[in-house]
């Protein structure tokens, strides 16, 4: 333990992390707004074979990045949509470290969705709704 006059010849330093931030265009911030400039799907990487929604989008900033449209069925997205992006990788698509997300600004959230609706955008709509068991009984 340092004394107090070697605390005051040298301060403590910062803690250093050692990795880099991995959603560097937030810029620290939870959420960021962009307007899509292309929709279209692409494909992941090996072993994995699908379709995956992706938009290119220039941010309120100025600069482009590429974001993933989660969840299934239509997003109803086209060229000049308003969006928001959050930080959020996935694991099959290299080089896409964005997510948009659901039921904010002009991407509705999924429809008929049950579980983690909040993730999806979903309300919870409670006429015509079977009950979900989860479990024995």
């Amino acid at each position: 333990m340092p004394t107090i006059q070697q605390r005051v010849r040298k301060e403590r330093s910062g803690k250093e992390t050692g990795r880099d931030c991995r959603a560097p265009y937030l810029e620290g911030r939870p959420h960021l707004r962009g307007v899509c400039l292309k929709v279209y799907q692409t494909t992941p990487k090996k072993p994995n074979s699908a379709q995956r929604w992706v938009t290119s989008l220039r941010r309120s900033t100025g600069e482009s990045v590429i974001a993933y449209i989660p969840g299934e069925g239509g997003h109803g997205l086209q060229e000049h949509s308003v969006v928001l992006i959050r930080g959020g990788r996935v694991r099959d698509l290299p080089g896409i470290q964005y997510k948009v997300v659901r039921g904010a600004l002009d991407l509705k959230g999924v429809s008929k969705r049950v579980t983690s609706r909040s993730k999806y955008g979903t309300s919870r709509n409670t006429e015509n709704k079977t009950p979900v068991s989860k479990g024995k009984g």
